[in-house]
Protein backbone atom coordinates (compact mmCIF):
# COMPACT_ATOMS: atom_id res chain seq x y z
CA UNK A 1 0.00 0.00 0.00
CA UNK A 2 1.35 3.72 -0.59
CA UNK A 3 2.31 4.89 2.33
CA UNK A 4 0.15 8.16 2.11
CA UNK A 5 -2.98 5.52 2.00
CA UNK A 6 -1.75 3.43 4.78
CA UNK A 7 -1.49 6.89 6.79
CA UNK A 8 -4.64 7.60 6.28
CA UNK A 9 -5.72 4.17 7.02
CA UNK A 10 -4.01 4.05 10.12
CA UNK A 11 -5.54 7.95 10.97
CA UNK A 12 -9.12 6.75 10.53
CA UNK A 13 -8.64 3.44 12.45
CA UNK A 14 -6.97 5.40 15.47
CA UNK A 15 -10.14 7.59 15.32
CA UNK A 16 -12.46 4.69 15.79
CA UNK A 17 -10.40 2.80 18.12
CA UNK A 18 -10.48 6.19 20.42
CA UNK A 19 -13.36 8.37 19.79
CA UNK A 20 -13.79 10.11 22.74
CA UNK A 21 -10.19 10.86 22.98
CA UNK A 22 -9.41 9.57 26.51
CA UNK A 23 -7.33 6.59 25.38
CA UNK A 24 -4.15 6.08 27.82
CA UNK A 25 -2.05 5.98 25.34
CA UNK A 26 -1.56 9.46 22.59
CA UNK A 27 -1.62 8.54 18.78
CA UNK A 28 2.33 9.39 19.08
CA UNK A 29 2.60 6.48 21.06
CA UNK A 30 0.01 3.85 19.07
CA UNK A 31 0.75 4.41 15.49
CA UNK A 32 4.32 2.41 15.11
CA UNK A 33 2.03 -0.53 16.85
CA UNK A 34 -1.00 0.11 14.49
CA UNK A 35 1.26 0.55 11.21
CA UNK A 36 2.57 -3.12 12.31
CA UNK A 37 -0.68 -4.51 12.39
CA UNK A 38 -1.38 -3.30 9.40
CA UNK A 39 1.30 -4.38 7.83
CA UNK A 40 0.48 -8.06 9.38
CA UNK A 41 -3.00 -7.77 7.73
CA UNK A 42 -1.47 -6.67 4.21
CA UNK A 43 1.26 -9.89 4.31
CA UNK A 44 -1.61 -12.05 5.55
CA UNK A 45 -3.34 -10.91 2.82
CA UNK A 46 -0.99 -12.16 0.24
CA UNK A 47 0.34 -14.85 1.83
CA UNK A 48 0.92 -18.43 0.58
CA UNK A 49 -0.59 -20.59 2.09
CA UNK A 50 -2.69 -17.94 3.51
CA UNK A 51 -3.48 -18.61 7.46
CA UNK A 52 -6.29 -16.48 9.04
CA UNK A 53 -4.74 -16.94 12.44
CA UNK A 54 -2.66 -13.44 11.87
CA UNK A 55 -6.19 -11.95 12.75
CA UNK A 56 -6.12 -13.42 15.65
CA UNK A 57 -2.93 -12.14 17.18
CA UNK A 58 -3.90 -8.34 15.51
CA UNK A 59 -7.17 -9.02 17.40
CA UNK A 60 -4.92 -9.49 20.49
CA UNK A 61 -2.83 -6.69 20.06
CA UNK A 62 -5.59 -4.28 20.00
CA UNK A 63 -6.91 -5.29 22.88
CA UNK A 64 -3.48 -5.39 24.40
CA UNK A 65 -3.11 -1.31 23.82
CA UNK A 66 -6.20 -0.67 26.05
CA UNK A 67 -8.77 -0.71 23.42
CA UNK A 68 -11.60 -3.46 25.02
CA UNK A 69 -14.98 -1.98 24.18
CA UNK A 70 -16.97 -4.73 22.46
CA UNK A 71 -17.22 -2.22 19.74
CA UNK A 72 -13.66 -2.34 18.83
CA UNK A 73 -13.80 -5.13 16.67
CA UNK A 74 -17.36 -3.55 14.45
CA UNK A 75 -15.89 -0.45 13.92
CA UNK A 76 -12.39 -1.78 12.74
CA UNK A 77 -14.16 -4.19 10.33
CA UNK A 78 -15.42 -0.40 8.68
CA UNK A 79 -11.80 0.80 8.28
CA UNK A 80 -9.45 -2.27 7.72
CA UNK A 81 -11.56 -3.71 4.99
CA UNK A 82 -10.66 -1.16 2.84
CA UNK A 83 -6.99 -3.15 2.64
CA UNK A 84 -9.10 -4.97 0.17
CA UNK A 85 -11.39 -2.90 -1.38
CA UNK A 86 -8.01 -0.90 -3.03
CA UNK A 87 -7.40 -4.04 -4.36
CA UNK A 88 -4.12 -6.29 -3.38
CA UNK A 89 -1.46 -7.05 -6.06
CA UNK A 90 -1.10 -10.80 -7.23
CA UNK A 91 -4.83 -11.59 -5.93
CA UNK A 92 -8.32 -11.20 -7.94
CA UNK A 93 -10.41 -9.39 -5.76
CA UNK A 94 -12.88 -12.04 -5.33
CA UNK A 95 -10.32 -14.02 -3.38
CA UNK A 96 -9.19 -10.64 -1.57
CA UNK A 97 -12.32 -10.37 -0.15
CA UNK A 98 -12.82 -13.67 1.34
CA UNK A 99 -9.43 -13.25 2.94
CA UNK A 100 -9.78 -9.80 4.36
CA UNK A 101 -13.14 -11.66 5.92
CA UNK A 102 -11.41 -14.27 6.99
CA UNK A 103 -8.55 -12.10 8.43
CA UNK A 104 -10.89 -9.57 10.16
CA UNK A 105 -13.36 -12.14 11.61
CA UNK A 106 -10.21 -13.47 13.09
CA UNK A 107 -9.49 -10.21 14.44
CA UNK A 108 -12.69 -9.85 16.32
CA UNK A 109 -12.11 -13.65 17.76
CA UNK A 110 -9.15 -12.82 18.97
CA UNK A 111 -10.16 -9.27 21.00
CA UNK A 112 -13.06 -11.09 22.25
CA UNK A 113 -11.15 -13.56 24.09
CA UNK A 114 -8.78 -10.97 25.00
CA UNK A 115 -10.69 -8.64 26.33
CA UNK A 116 -11.34 -10.35 29.69
CA UNK A 117 -13.95 -9.18 32.10
CA UNK A 118 -11.75 -8.45 34.75
CA UNK A 119 -10.70 -5.84 32.47
CA UNK A 120 -13.48 -3.56 33.17
CA UNK A 121 -14.31 -1.44 35.88
CA UNK A 122 -16.98 -2.59 38.43
CA UNK A 123 -18.96 0.42 39.74
CA UNK A 124 -19.37 0.35 43.69
CA UNK A 125 -21.98 -1.80 44.91
CA UNK A 126 -22.70 -3.41 41.56
CA UNK A 127 -22.59 -7.09 41.58
CA UNK A 128 -19.26 -8.15 39.81
CA UNK A 129 -21.05 -11.67 38.05
CA UNK A 130 -23.52 -9.55 36.74
CA UNK A 131 -20.97 -6.85 35.58
CA UNK A 132 -19.13 -9.90 33.59
CA UNK A 133 -22.25 -11.69 32.38
CA UNK A 134 -23.72 -8.18 30.98
CA UNK A 135 -20.15 -7.60 29.25
CA UNK A 136 -19.97 -10.85 27.88
CA UNK A 137 -23.17 -10.34 26.39
CA UNK A 138 -22.56 -6.66 24.96
CA UNK A 139 -19.68 -8.51 23.46
CA UNK A 140 -21.52 -10.73 22.10
CA UNK A 141 -24.15 -8.40 20.66
CA UNK A 142 -21.61 -6.35 18.96
CA UNK A 143 -19.49 -9.53 17.29
CA UNK A 144 -23.29 -11.08 16.29
CA UNK A 145 -23.69 -7.59 14.37
CA UNK A 146 -20.54 -7.91 12.53
CA UNK A 147 -20.41 -11.27 12.07
CA UNK A 148 -24.34 -11.45 10.30
CA UNK A 149 -23.38 -8.54 8.36
CA UNK A 150 -20.06 -9.90 6.70
CA UNK A 151 -21.03 -10.06 2.67
CA UNK A 152 -19.59 -14.02 2.40
CA UNK A 153 -20.17 -16.69 4.24
CA UNK A 154 -18.74 -17.32 7.24
CA UNK A 155 -18.59 -20.69 9.78
CA UNK A 156 -16.25 -21.56 13.01
CA UNK A 157 -15.95 -25.37 13.41
CA UNK A 158 -14.90 -27.43 16.33
CA UNK A 159 -12.26 -30.00 15.19
CA UNK A 160 -14.70 -33.22 14.44
CA UNK A 161 -16.50 -30.90 11.77
CA UNK A 162 -19.44 -29.92 13.66
CA UNK A 163 -20.36 -26.26 13.26
CA UNK A 164 -20.13 -23.87 16.16
CA UNK A 165 -21.00 -21.08 14.24
CA UNK A 166 -22.45 -19.82 10.59
CA UNK A 167 -23.17 -16.07 9.88
CA UNK A 168 -26.52 -15.37 8.17
CA UNK A 169 -25.02 -15.56 4.48
CA UNK A 170 -24.16 -19.31 5.18
CA UNK A 171 -27.88 -19.59 6.37
CA UNK A 172 -29.43 -18.22 3.75
CA UNK A 173 -26.58 -20.18 1.16
CA UNK A 174 -28.10 -23.32 2.33
CA UNK A 175 -31.53 -22.56 2.81
CA UNK A 176 -32.14 -23.07 6.87
CA UNK A 177 -31.93 -21.31 10.17
CA UNK A 178 -29.08 -20.11 12.16
CA UNK A 179 -30.31 -22.13 14.83
CA UNK A 180 -30.79 -25.12 12.59
CA UNK A 181 -27.42 -25.20 11.86
CA UNK A 182 -25.31 -24.81 14.82
CA UNK A 183 -24.24 -28.33 15.84
CA UNK A 184 -24.87 -29.77 12.12
CA UNK A 185 -21.86 -31.71 10.97
CA UNK A 186 -20.42 -29.85 7.90
CA UNK A 187 -20.90 -33.15 5.90
CA UNK A 188 -25.07 -32.73 6.57
CA UNK A 189 -25.13 -30.97 3.00
CA UNK A 190 -22.38 -31.77 1.32
CA UNK A 191 -22.88 -33.65 -2.24
CA UNK A 192 -23.18 -37.38 -1.80
CA UNK A 193 -20.06 -37.71 -4.26
CA UNK A 194 -17.63 -35.00 -2.72
CA UNK A 195 -18.12 -36.17 0.88
CA UNK A 196 -15.05 -38.35 0.81
CA UNK A 197 -12.43 -35.57 -0.95
CA UNK A 198 -13.85 -32.83 1.74
CA UNK A 199 -13.08 -35.16 4.41
CA UNK A 200 -9.27 -35.85 2.94
CA UNK A 201 -8.55 -32.26 2.40
CA UNK A 202 -10.00 -30.96 6.03
CA UNK A 203 -9.06 -33.46 8.49
CA UNK A 204 -6.60 -35.91 6.92
CA UNK A 205 -4.26 -32.87 5.97
CA UNK A 206 -5.39 -29.35 7.54
CA UNK A 207 -6.43 -30.89 11.33
CA UNK A 208 -3.79 -33.74 11.51
CA UNK A 209 -1.32 -30.78 10.85
CA UNK A 210 -2.62 -28.47 13.59
CA UNK A 211 -1.62 -25.50 11.22
CA UNK A 212 -2.43 -24.28 7.26
CA UNK A 213 -5.67 -23.61 4.98
CA UNK A 214 -7.21 -25.53 2.47
CA UNK A 215 -9.24 -23.76 -0.62
CA UNK A 216 -12.07 -26.18 -1.53
CA UNK A 217 -14.76 -25.61 -4.69
CA UNK A 218 -17.12 -28.55 -4.03
CA UNK A 219 -20.84 -29.02 -4.76
CA UNK A 220 -23.41 -28.83 -1.64
CA UNK A 221 -27.24 -29.57 -1.33
CA UNK A 222 -29.53 -26.46 -0.38
CA UNK A 223 -32.07 -27.71 2.14
CA UNK A 224 -34.56 -27.74 -0.83
CA UNK A 225 -32.52 -30.02 -2.85
CA UNK A 226 -30.97 -27.72 -5.43
CA UNK A 227 -27.32 -28.45 -5.91
CA UNK A 228 -25.14 -25.28 -5.75
CA UNK A 229 -21.33 -24.81 -6.30
CA UNK A 230 -19.27 -23.10 -2.84
CA UNK A 231 -15.92 -22.60 -2.72
CA UNK A 232 -14.32 -21.84 0.53
CA UNK A 233 -11.30 -21.32 2.61
CA UNK A 234 -10.86 -23.58 5.36
CA UNK A 235 -7.86 -22.48 8.22
CA UNK A 236 -6.84 -24.07 11.29
CA UNK A 237 -6.54 -21.81 14.01
CA UNK A 238 -5.06 -22.90 17.43
CA UNK A 239 -6.87 -22.37 20.49
CA UNK A 240 -5.36 -19.64 23.07
CA UNK A 241 -5.68 -18.86 26.70
CA UNK A 242 -7.16 -22.54 27.48
CA UNK A 243 -9.62 -22.42 24.36
CA UNK A 244 -10.12 -25.30 22.14
CA UNK A 245 -8.66 -25.10 18.71
CA UNK A 246 -11.14 -24.76 15.75
CA UNK A 247 -11.99 -24.01 11.93
CA UNK A 248 -12.46 -20.91 10.60
CA UNK A 249 -14.39 -21.21 7.03
CA UNK A 250 -15.13 -18.42 4.67
CA UNK A 251 -16.78 -18.87 1.34
CA UNK A 252 -19.08 -17.97 -1.33
CA UNK A 253 -21.60 -18.91 -3.66
CA UNK A 254 -20.15 -19.44 -7.00
CA UNK A 255 -22.46 -21.72 -8.97
CA UNK A 256 -23.09 -19.32 -11.50
CA UNK A 257 -19.81 -19.31 -12.36
CA UNK A 258 -19.88 -22.92 -12.45
CA UNK A 259 -22.44 -22.81 -14.81
CA UNK A 260 -21.02 -20.24 -17.51
CA UNK A 261 -17.44 -22.47 -16.94
CA UNK A 262 -19.92 -25.63 -18.27
CA UNK A 263 -21.38 -23.59 -21.21
CA UNK A 264 -18.41 -22.32 -22.32
CA UNK A 265 -17.19 -25.87 -21.92
CA UNK A 266 -19.80 -27.25 -23.99
CA UNK A 267 -19.80 -24.39 -26.62
CA UNK A 268 -16.08 -25.14 -27.48
CA UNK A 269 -16.65 -28.56 -27.62
CA UNK A 270 -20.13 -28.58 -30.14
CA UNK A 271 -21.39 -27.71 -33.68
CA UNK A 272 -23.41 -24.91 -32.92
CA UNK A 273 -25.40 -25.75 -36.56
CA UNK A 274 -26.35 -29.58 -35.27
CA UNK A 275 -25.68 -29.55 -31.56
CA UNK A 276 -23.05 -32.36 -32.31
CA UNK A 277 -19.56 -32.90 -30.97
CA UNK A 278 -16.97 -31.17 -33.05
CA UNK A 279 -13.59 -31.65 -34.29
CA UNK A 280 -11.95 -30.71 -30.86
CA UNK A 281 -14.49 -32.71 -28.43
CA UNK A 282 -13.94 -36.13 -31.22
CA UNK A 283 -9.83 -35.64 -31.27
CA UNK A 284 -10.13 -35.72 -26.96
CA UNK A 285 -12.27 -38.48 -26.46
CA UNK A 286 -10.41 -40.32 -28.88
CA UNK A 287 -7.08 -39.89 -26.58
CA UNK A 288 -8.86 -40.81 -23.37
CA UNK A 289 -9.62 -43.74 -25.07
CA UNK A 290 -6.00 -44.32 -25.35
CA UNK A 291 -5.34 -43.88 -22.24
CA UNK A 292 -7.84 -46.02 -20.46
CA UNK A 293 -8.42 -48.94 -23.60
CA UNK A 294 -4.97 -51.06 -22.58
CA UNK A 295 -2.62 -52.64 -25.26
CA UNK A 296 -5.53 -54.63 -26.97
CA UNK A 297 -8.47 -52.27 -27.28
CA UNK A 298 -9.63 -51.25 -30.27
CA UNK A 299 -12.04 -49.08 -31.80
CA UNK A 300 -13.65 -48.13 -34.68
CA UNK A 301 -13.84 -44.81 -37.00
CA UNK A 302 -16.45 -44.17 -39.67
CA UNK A 303 -16.14 -40.93 -41.66
CA UNK A 304 -18.98 -39.93 -43.47
CA UNK A 305 -19.10 -37.34 -46.14
CA UNK A 306 -22.57 -36.51 -48.11
CA UNK A 307 -22.88 -37.07 -51.69
CA UNK A 308 -22.82 -34.21 -54.04
CA UNK A 309 -23.77 -32.13 -50.81
CA UNK A 310 -22.82 -28.54 -53.10
CA UNK A 311 -25.36 -29.61 -55.81
CA UNK A 312 -27.64 -29.36 -52.86
CA UNK A 313 -26.47 -25.90 -51.63
CA UNK A 314 -26.82 -24.44 -55.14
CA UNK A 315 -29.83 -25.72 -56.30
CA UNK A 316 -32.06 -25.14 -52.71
CA UNK A 317 -29.76 -22.34 -51.23
CA UNK A 318 -27.39 -22.65 -47.91
CA UNK A 319 -30.28 -22.21 -45.59
CA UNK A 320 -31.89 -25.40 -46.99
CA UNK A 321 -28.77 -26.77 -47.08
CA UNK A 322 -28.10 -25.83 -43.14
CA UNK A 323 -31.49 -28.07 -42.62
CA UNK A 324 -30.58 -30.70 -44.55
CA UNK A 325 -27.36 -30.97 -42.26
CA UNK A 326 -29.34 -30.63 -39.07
CA UNK A 327 -32.02 -32.90 -40.26
CA UNK A 328 -29.11 -35.45 -41.39
CA UNK A 329 -27.41 -34.92 -37.29
CA UNK A 330 -30.51 -36.22 -36.32
CA UNK A 331 -31.45 -39.09 -38.54
CA UNK A 332 -27.36 -40.41 -37.91
CA UNK A 333 -27.70 -39.52 -34.04
CA UNK A 334 -31.07 -41.74 -33.60
CA UNK A 335 -29.79 -44.53 -35.66
CA UNK A 336 -27.31 -45.04 -33.50
CA UNK A 337 -28.79 -44.75 -30.17
CA UNK A 338 -28.35 -48.20 -29.12
CA UNK A 339 -24.90 -48.16 -30.18
CA UNK A 340 -23.30 -45.58 -27.46
CA UNK A 341 -21.08 -44.03 -29.86
CA UNK A 342 -19.93 -40.49 -30.32
CA UNK A 343 -20.88 -38.49 -33.31
CA UNK A 344 -18.96 -35.71 -34.50
CA UNK A 345 -19.62 -32.77 -37.04
CA UNK A 346 -16.16 -32.11 -38.40
CA UNK A 347 -17.76 -29.36 -40.52
CA UNK A 348 -19.15 -28.23 -43.71
CA UNK A 349 -20.84 -31.93 -44.61
CA UNK A 350 -18.27 -33.96 -43.26
CA UNK A 351 -19.40 -36.33 -40.14
CA UNK A 352 -17.07 -38.86 -38.16
CA UNK A 353 -18.50 -41.92 -35.24
CA UNK A 354 -16.18 -42.59 -32.97
CA UNK A 355 -17.16 -46.51 -31.79
CA UNK A 356 -16.18 -47.08 -28.36
CA UNK A 357 -13.87 -50.80 -27.11
CA UNK A 358 -14.50 -53.40 -27.61
CA UNK A 359 -15.16 -53.73 -31.46
CA UNK A 360 -14.40 -55.82 -34.45
CA UNK A 361 -14.90 -55.56 -38.34
CA UNK A 362 -18.32 -57.26 -38.31
CA UNK A 363 -19.20 -54.30 -35.82
CA UNK A 364 -17.53 -51.74 -37.33
CA UNK A 365 -18.83 -52.99 -40.92
CA UNK A 366 -22.63 -52.93 -39.20
CA UNK A 367 -22.49 -49.13 -37.97
CA UNK A 368 -21.40 -48.22 -41.25
CA UNK A 369 -24.03 -50.02 -42.53
CA UNK A 370 -26.22 -48.46 -40.44
CA UNK A 371 -25.16 -44.68 -41.49
CA UNK A 372 -25.46 -45.44 -44.98
CA UNK A 373 -29.06 -46.75 -44.83
CA UNK A 374 -30.30 -44.06 -42.23
CA UNK A 375 -30.52 -41.58 -45.46
CA UNK A 376 -32.59 -43.92 -47.73
CA UNK A 377 -35.26 -41.80 -46.88
CA UNK A 378 -35.92 -38.32 -48.44
CA UNK A 379 -35.70 -35.23 -46.46
CA UNK A 380 -38.51 -32.80 -46.57
CA UNK A 381 -37.34 -28.85 -45.43
CA UNK A 382 -40.95 -27.14 -46.07
CA UNK A 383 -42.01 -27.86 -49.85
CA UNK A 384 -38.49 -29.25 -50.90
CA UNK A 385 -37.94 -33.00 -50.81
CA UNK A 386 -34.15 -33.57 -51.09
CA UNK A 387 -32.65 -36.93 -51.57
CA UNK A 388 -29.69 -36.77 -49.76
CA UNK A 389 -26.97 -40.34 -49.92
CA UNK A 390 -23.52 -40.53 -47.86
CA UNK A 391 -20.24 -42.52 -48.08
CA UNK A 392 -18.30 -43.55 -45.33
CA UNK A 393 -14.47 -44.23 -45.00
CA UNK A 394 -14.24 -46.53 -42.04
CA UNK A 395 -10.93 -48.14 -39.96
CA UNK A 396 -10.57 -50.46 -36.82
CA UNK A 397 -7.06 -50.18 -34.83
CA UNK A 398 -5.70 -50.56 -31.57
CA UNK A 399 -6.25 -47.31 -30.01
CA UNK A 400 -3.06 -47.28 -27.87
CA UNK A 401 -0.05 -44.81 -28.84
CA UNK A 402 -2.12 -43.86 -32.31
CA UNK A 403 -2.52 -40.28 -32.81
CA UNK A 404 -5.85 -39.10 -32.90
CA UNK A 405 -4.96 -36.90 -36.52
CA UNK A 406 -3.73 -40.12 -37.97
CA UNK A 407 -6.93 -41.72 -37.12
CA UNK A 408 -8.90 -39.66 -39.14
CA UNK A 409 -6.62 -39.41 -41.63
CA UNK A 410 -6.39 -43.24 -41.96
CA UNK A 411 -10.68 -42.82 -41.89
CA UNK A 412 -10.39 -39.89 -44.65
CA UNK A 413 -8.51 -42.13 -46.53
CA UNK A 414 -10.75 -45.58 -47.07
CA UNK A 415 -13.50 -42.81 -47.64
CA UNK A 416 -11.72 -41.41 -50.57
CA UNK A 417 -11.60 -44.98 -51.83
CA UNK A 418 -15.72 -45.73 -50.97
CA UNK A 419 -16.44 -42.44 -53.09
CA UNK A 420 -14.60 -43.86 -56.36
CA UNK A 421 -16.22 -46.93 -56.23
CA UNK A 422 -19.58 -44.93 -56.86
CA UNK A 423 -20.66 -43.23 -53.69
CA UNK A 424 -23.02 -44.39 -51.32
CA UNK A 425 -20.92 -47.45 -49.91
CA UNK A 426 -18.15 -48.14 -47.22
CA UNK A 427 -14.84 -49.02 -47.43
CA UNK A 428 -13.44 -50.54 -44.33
CA UNK A 429 -9.57 -51.23 -43.15
CA UNK A 430 -7.99 -52.63 -40.30
CA UNK A 431 -4.64 -50.95 -39.56
CA UNK A 432 -3.19 -53.38 -36.61
CA UNK A 433 -2.93 -56.45 -38.73
CA UNK A 434 0.16 -57.08 -41.13
CA UNK A 435 -1.85 -57.45 -43.74
CA UNK A 436 -3.74 -54.36 -43.40
CA UNK A 437 -7.22 -56.19 -44.16
CA UNK A 438 -9.78 -54.25 -46.80
CA UNK A 439 -13.34 -55.00 -47.08
CA UNK A 440 -15.85 -52.94 -49.39
CA UNK A 441 -19.91 -53.36 -49.12
CA UNK A 442 -21.57 -53.00 -52.39
CA UNK A 443 -24.74 -50.54 -53.11
CA UNK A 444 -27.15 -49.86 -50.23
Amino acid sequence: MEELLRSDLISRWWQVLNPTGDAAISFLQARDVLDDLVAALEAGLTADPFNAAVGLRVGERVAALGFIDPGVPAASVEVLHGLAERGVAGLAQTVAERRITALLVAVGQGHQRSSRPEAFSVPVGADAADMRAAGADERGDRFRMVFDHLAVAVAIGDTEGNLVEVNQCLADMIGVRIEELRGCSIFRFAHPDDAAEIDNLVFDRLVRARQGTVRLERRIVRAIGEVVWVAFSITFVRGAHGQADYLLAVGEDVTQRHRLQEELHWQARHDQLTGLSNRRHLLEEIEKMGAIAGHDGRVGLCFVDLDRFKEINDCYGHGVGDQVLRAVATRMRDSLAAEGSLLARLGGDEFVVLISPPVDVDSVGGVADTLVSALADPILVGEHSVQVSASVGAVVTVVAGVRPEELLDAADRELYRAKNSGKERWALQVLDTGTHTKRDAGNI
